[in-house]
């Protein structure tokens, strides 16, 4: 690798989804954090929305970000002050439900039809706004970017649009392409490490790391997943990025999940970390883990079982 993320592996959470409005600034929140970092996690991402109405809207509004600027500053510094090292990582919504991936233009221009130009002129403002808090507050990485894969073709778009990051913004830039788009993205020498949500069914991460390993060696960049993970719910472990998987809670099913995941990853010294999802700022108390189905490992089996596999990974970079 030409490069290193500083103190890796990344042994990460993402908390604070989707960041709720006066949900990052409560006595409640600063406890979630903490009991977060407890679980020998080293890193956060910080990720919250802001909404645009469709998949073709070309504007996304700075006072539609779901929590405010206040709330970020407060969470990063909390952040720091547990010791964890930060990404601070902006994303776009759709109001619909739509999902990201699906915003898109016609790849050429049309007089009166939305463009792409305008749309990463409006996400343009977005993303240096974050990045303008990320270098006031010291956050070691920004994501410019999640899972758009409809936009990832829009090259010279993302090549400026980092161009204009890095004129505001010193630290790590990262991008986290969608799973099964690792070895597509064509500008990963724009940026400084390469990462992608790796929701791989429990019995495809060989295989996928496989077909991914080749993209990252040849790029000369780290890699890691900044997000992965699985429901404790029946079932999730075959779909782990199906939220809405109908399936009866269950932690064993997570630590199943959770078990692969780590044994595919650590083996390959090539990636990096991972950056799990997720870890809510309004957090479930730990009598009721059982009965929750969601991605949290707080209070489930695979909650300990991260914690030591964090641990131990974490000693290998001391070795």
């Amino acid at each position: 690798m030409t490069a290193r993320i500083p103190g890796d592996p990344v042994c990460g959470m993402t908390w604070g989804w989707v960041g709720t409005r006066g949900t990052w600034s409560t006595p409640e929140a600063g406890e979630s954090m903490r009991l977060m970092s407890e679980h020998d996690v080293t890193w956060t991402a910080l990720a919250y929305a802001a909404e645009q109405e469709h998949v073709y809207s070309t504007e996304i509004p700075l006072d539609g970000v779901q929590v405010t600027d206040d709330e970020i500053v407060g969470a990063i510094r909390q952040a720091h002050a547990h010791g964890l090292t930060v990404c601070l990582k902006p994303v776009v919504n759709v109001a619909d439900g739509s999902w990201r991936a699906h915003i898109g233009f016609f790849d050429q221009e049309v007089p009166g039809e939305p463009s792409w130009a305008e749309w990463f002129a409006s996400y343009e403002r977005f993303i240096l706004h974050a990045a303008r808090i990320a270098e006031a507050e010291g956050c070691a990485m920004l994501c410019v970017g999640c899972e758009m894969v409809r936009a990832d073709a829009q090259e010279q778009h993302w090549r400026a649009l980092i161009a204009r990051v890095r004129e505001v913004y010193s630290g790590l830039v990262t991008y986290n392409c969608d799973k099964y788009q690792e070895d597509r993205v064509t500008w990963w020498d724009a940026v400084d490490v390469i990462s992608s949500s790796g929701y791989y069914p429990i019995d495809a991460w060989e295989r996928q790391l496989d077909r991914i390993e080749p993209a990252v060696l040849a790029s000369g960049k780290p890699f890691f997943f900044m997000e992965a993970g699985c429901p404790s719910r029946e079932g999730s472990p075959a779909l782990p990025n199906d939220w809405a998987l109908p399936g009866e809670p269950s932690g064993r099913a997570q630590l199943d999940y959770y078990t692969e995941m780590f044994r595919a990853v650590r083996a390959r010294r090539w990636v990096r970390g991972l950056m799990l999802w997720d870890w809510p700022a309004r957090l479930y108390p730990e009598q009721a883990a059982a009965a929750d189905d969601d991605y949290c490992p707080y209070g489930k089996p695979a909650g300990e079982f991260m914690a030591a596999q964090y641990r131990d990974w974490g000693r290998e970079r001391l070795r």
